[in-house]
This record gives C-alpha cells, structure tokens and sequence, in this order.
C-alpha cells in the first residue's frame, strides 16, 4: 500500500539527471543528442510548450520526426530570462497534467536550443536563414499582428513597423526578423520555409502571410513577391488551456519529484487543426493526434466562437463579482448559466458541426473544460485584453445575429459587462488593475458610458457600425445601465428570465 506521507527525492531537471526522476514520470525515450533542428518557434511560453512541443515530443517518441527538434526564440528583453532558465535544465520542460481524476507529470525533450535574444535580432535572422530550419512558428498573442482595428489590412503606421521598414537589417518584431531571415535565404540559394501562426485567429495564416508580406513591401517590394509565391503560410487552429506559471506551479512540479524552474501545467485535452500547406515538408503530426484538414475555418470558428467567445462571456462578470478563476465562474450558479444560454441560443445558430462533433456537443465539452477544478485559470488572465478578444471572438457573432435575424440580447449584455469591468472597480469595492493594452483609454470611456452608454459603443475601431444598429446599441444601453443601477448579478438574473 502507497503510503500517503511518502515525498519523493526532488531531482534537478536535466539530461544527465532523467533517469533520477520517479519512475511515474514519462521521459524521452530517443537519443535527444542525435536531434537536429528543423523549427524556430518565436514566443515560446506555456502554450506552446504544452501544445506544438508536446505534439513533435510524442512523434519524437515513435523513433520518428528526430531531424523537426524546435529552437526556441523570442523578440523581447524579457524572453532572454525564459531562455537562462531553459537552458539552465537542457531545455527540457515538466507537463503536468491537470485531470480532476488526478495529476501526471511528463518531461518533454523536442526543444533543443534557444536564440539569444539581442537588440536587432540578429542571432536569430541568422538562425532562421539557416537551410535546417523549414518551419518558422509563432505564438505571439492575437493582438500582436499589427492589424489595422478598423480596416483589418495591415497597420503600416506602428511604430514598430515604421521602424522594421526604415531597419530592415536591425529589426525589432519577430515579423521584421522573418523578412530579413528570408532575404538571406533568397540571396543565398537556401529556399524559403514555412510560416505557422498557432495564435487564436481566424484565418491565422492569411494574417502571417498579410504581416510578412506587407511589411517586406515597405523596403523591398521583390523581395515581397518571392516570399508571396516561395512561401507557404497554412492556417491552423490550436486549444488547450494552459495557465501561467508561478510558485504554485514550480511547487506542484516538486512535489512530484521535479526541480525545474518553468514547468506547464494543462488541462487534460488538446487539438490541433492544421491546413496541409507547407512548402518545406513538416513532422507527421497527424500520426499522434493532429488533424489535417481543408476546413480549417470551421474548426477554428466552433473554437473561437464557443471557447474563447465564452470565455469573454463569463469572465467580464466574474472579474466584476470577484470571482477568482474560471473553474470558479463556472461554480457560480448565474455565470454558469449565462454562459450555457448564450452560448447555446445565440452563438450556436452560427457554427456548423465539424467531423467528430456538433456545436451543441462543442458546448458542453468546453463547460465542462471551464469547470475543471484544478485547472486554476485566472478570472483575471482570461479576462485581459478584451481590445482584442471582443472583436475577434464575440463581435463577430453579434454581427452574424444581426444578419440572421437572431437573439443577440445575451451578447449584448457580455458587452455591457466589459464596458462594466473596464470602469476599473469591482461591486465589493476593489480595484481592478490595468489589464489591456489600451486600459487608461478604455476605463475613461467606460466611465463616461456609466451616464451615457452608447459612448463606449462609439469605439468604433471594436464596434464599427454596431454603433448604429438601433436593436443592438438599445440592448447594450438596457443592459449596462441595469448592471450600474441594479448590479451585475441582477442584470445576468433578467436576462436568463427571458
């Protein structure tokens, strides 16, 4: 019999240490010495760790795909830090899953190296030009393509691109750096590889391609016209939810028998759907679970719509009401239900069944995903950057209900609970802190909707002419006034009362 006081000897995480670590952790099974690389991944966090890693690692461990091994990269100061650490521990990572039924940890190994990160990005231009590399992936936040919010073509007035344009050779965004990576690849015969956005975008791929392209035009418009007809740039849609790291995390993973400083830990699902376009060959990650597919959109709509759409829906209220995490919100009998009646009567309508499942079915999958108790997703992480989540992942739906003539109060009222959440206080009195972008300006307009609502309609880079759709602007205005005078709980109430 197990005894329950047992802790296992904690083993520092390493290559020469793996077989140290307790027998109930899974471990490479290949030689990582025989590894080549074949990937750069720029903006190497949790998410793809758990996700992208974690697909080629289970490849890796058939004996197949040794020559696809991932460097890791980033464009900032701060990924220098995630870099020491990796390093420190042989670019290894734990995974810690967290299924209600118990926890399991396994360390991955398909990352073998990491770009020093520099002012210009030089070493990792240089990386990427380099002819191993066939696969250049991203993850870098969907707010992080320098899309125009009001046309959706490119923003070629950032200063970040201002600058990439007139520095071609010193870039500072991990776009810049594809474009001059490639333009040694062309120069030097090497070939062009492939582009992969695994950030939540609909369309993810034709965002990379309108990136790169554009921003190669601003300097070398030749060079735009090779990578336009060289590369490839497959869409794809990614899920698992993967929280942020802290000391709960670096403590879980010791408690298991792990000392490593940057551990993951994920819920008990993945997906990933991917259009089969790559010009430089790819790792058969269909053979450990991925799906291939021409209809990737339908895929990512269902995903966008009802996971990170609903993921909007509850966590606006619940930062409102205080509410901790999202496995909270979903124990929160009002939230649980505006999510399930929204998500089912008016988002719904507008996704089509995929292989393998309905939209309804979809539903109840991702309450069920909300709900996992030990998954400690913060109300407040989910919550961050509505400037760009409402309008990828919600608006969309308002507009398609608008169109087809069905309910969109509920999506209203998610609305009016940004709006809410956004004037920076919660109804117990606490501050909520900056969490956008584009905060100071969103709580000033939320403030001034407190008396005058269609005044946070009027942004209209988010809500283009929803402004003056005179069903949707009347709802929207009902429902934030209801959640000032009468409170959120009581808005959510009148709602579901129908």
């Amino acid at each position: 019999m197990t005894d329950p006081t047992f802790k296992p000897a904690i083993v520092p995480l390493r290559t020469d240490t793996l077989a140290d670590l307790p027998s109930a952790v899974s471990c490479p099974t290949y030689d990582r010495a025989a590894l080549t690389p074949g990937i750069v991944h720029i903006g190497l966090g949790n998410f793809h760790r758990a996700h992208q890693a974690w697909y080629l690692h289970r490849l890796m461990q058939t004996g197949a795909a040794l020559d696809w091994a991932i460097v890791g990269a980033g464009v900032r100061a701060y990924d220098e830090n995630q870099r020491l650490k990796l390093a420190e521990q042989d670019y290894l990572t734990t995974l810690v899953e967290l299924d209600p039924a118990g926890t399991s940890a396994e360390v991955i190994g398909s990352m073998i190296d990491y770009v020093p990160v520099q002012p210009g990005n030089r070493p990792l231009i240089e990386r990427m030009a380099q002819a191993d590399i066939r696969i250049v992936a991203l993850t870098v936040t969907e707010g992080g393509y320098y899309i125009d919010p009001t046309t959706k073509g490119f923003d070629t007035n950032h200063p970040d691109i201002r600058h990439d344009a007139a520095n071609p050779d010193g870039p500072t965004t991990a776009f810049g750096a594809m474009v001059a990576a490639l333009k040694l690849r062309r120069d030097n015969g090497v070939g062009s590889f492939t582009g992969l956005s695994c950030d939540n975008l609909q369309g993810n791929g034709a965002i990379l391609r309108q990136t790169v392209v554009s921003l190669a035009r601003l300097s070398d418009p030749a060079l735009a016209d090779w990578i336009e007809h060289t590369c490839s740039f497959p869409s794809s849609m990614v899920d698992c939810i993967v929280p942020a790291t802290g000391p709960k995390e670096v403590e879980l993973a010791r408690s298991l028998g792990i000392d490593d400083a940057a551990p993951v830990t994920h819920e008990n699902y993945r997906q990933w759907v991917l259009e089969d376009d790559f010009c430089a060959g790819r790792p058969d990650w269909d053979n450990v679970g991925a799906t291939f597919t021409d209809n990737v959109h339908d895929f990512e709509a269902m995903k966008l719509r009802i996971l990170n759409g609903g993921h909007q829906i509850i966590a606006n209220p619940g930062e409102v009401l205080a509410v901790a995490t999202i496995a909270d919100c979903m124990a929160h009998e009002k939230i649980r239900a505006l999510f399930n009646r929204i998500a089912l009567d008016e988002i719904v309508p507008h996704v089509k069944p995929v292989t393998g499942t309905t939209p309804e079915a979809y539903v109840d999958l991702i309450a069920r995903r909300f709900a996992n108790p030990r998954i400690i997703d913060t109300t407040r992480r989910v919550a961050f950057d509505g400037s760009s989540r409402h309008p990828g992942f919600v608006i969309p739906t308002i507009r398609d209900g608008i169109e087809a003539g069905t309910p969109i109060d509920g999506l209203a009222l998610a609305e009016a609970a940004w709006a809410r959440m956004c004037e920076g206080t919660r109804e117990d009195g606490s501050q909520i802190e900056q969490n956008d972008p584009f905060w100071l300006n969103l709580q000033t307009t939320a403030k001034a909707a407190k008396s005058d609502p269609l005044v946070w309609l009027e942004q209209r880079q988010f809500y283009g002419g929803l402004a003056d759709h005179p069903g949707f602007s009347a709802a929207f205005s009902k429902w934030l006034r209801l959640i000032w005078s009468d409170g959120m709980e009581t808005a959510i109430d009148v709602y579901l009362e129908g």
